[in-house]
């Protein structure tokens, strides 16, 4: 009995409940982010009220990331490295946060703030890799978050896209979390007598690994979006 006939039923019903699926998680990262964004903006209040623009803010997260890398080389402790890398992260947020309050938000500032963020996760790996010699890995992970990034601006030079329509699965918040938690872990064993190089060369491998398979997810649906825009053309 031919069973072709309901093949593109399945792939329309498919195909909806991908969509109703991204749509999901598009709508719980915008509730998230508007119970967030408060708490935020009420912790930027010294930084606006002693003048500073959204753009020192974002400068000064990316020299506290540089002497943070610069102090690991020398202390070499994953505890602190984690502890500072957490504090100097909040930046991250805290610029956009420092943007919608003083009405200050551009398109200007939010490239600088792109750029400063591949700085900072260069700086991270580059400090990892040499104090404990995980250079190959380091490379493979830096290369997951470029890629993830790239895949992004590479489709809106070829057609108009939205920045929100792309919940992909291990993207920068999670990634800047992912690895403050494992250098935290990391030196809380070495405090605890139970030091072990695996912690940091397994949890940095995995990171590498969730980073190049959301290249991927993001590729696929970049490429996804491609192949409908060519079909509309005549």
């Amino acid at each position: 009995m031919p069973t072709g006939w309901n093949e593109p039923a399945i792939c329309r019903l498919s195909s909806a409940q991908r969509h109703h699926q991204r749509s999901q998680v598009i709508m719980i990262a915008g509730l998230m982010k508007r119970r967030i964004d408060p708490l935020w903006e009420h912790a930027a209040s010294p930084l606006i009220g002693i003048g500073m623009t959204p753009n020192q803010v974002t400068s000064g997260g990316l020299v506290l990331v540089a002497l943070s890398c610069a102090a690991y080389l020398y202390h070499q402790s994953s505890l602190a490295f984690g502890l500072c890398l957490a504090f100097a992260f909040t930046f991250d947020a805290l610029d956009g946060a420092v943007a919608r309050r003083r009405h200050m938000s551009s398109k200007a500032g939010g490239y600088f703030d792109a750029m400063a963020d591949r700085y900072q996760e260069l700086a991270v790996f580059v400090a990892i890799g040499w104090v404990a010699d995980l250079w190959a890995i380091a490379m493979i992970a830096f290369a997951g978050g470029i890629l993830t990034s790239y895949a992004k601006a590479r489709t809106a030079i070829e057609i108009p896209i939205e920045n929100h329509a792309w919940p992909d699965f291990f993207e920068r918040m999670e990634r800047l979390v992912f690895i403050c938690a494992l250098l935290v872990a990391d030196g809380f064993a070495t405090a605890m007598g139970a030091a072990s190089p695996w912690i940091l060369t397994g949890g940095f491998a995995l990171y590498a690994l969730l980073a190049n398979a959301t290249a991927v997810q993001r590729l696929n649906r970049a490429f996804a979006m491609l192949k409908r825009a060519d079909a509309k053309q005549p």
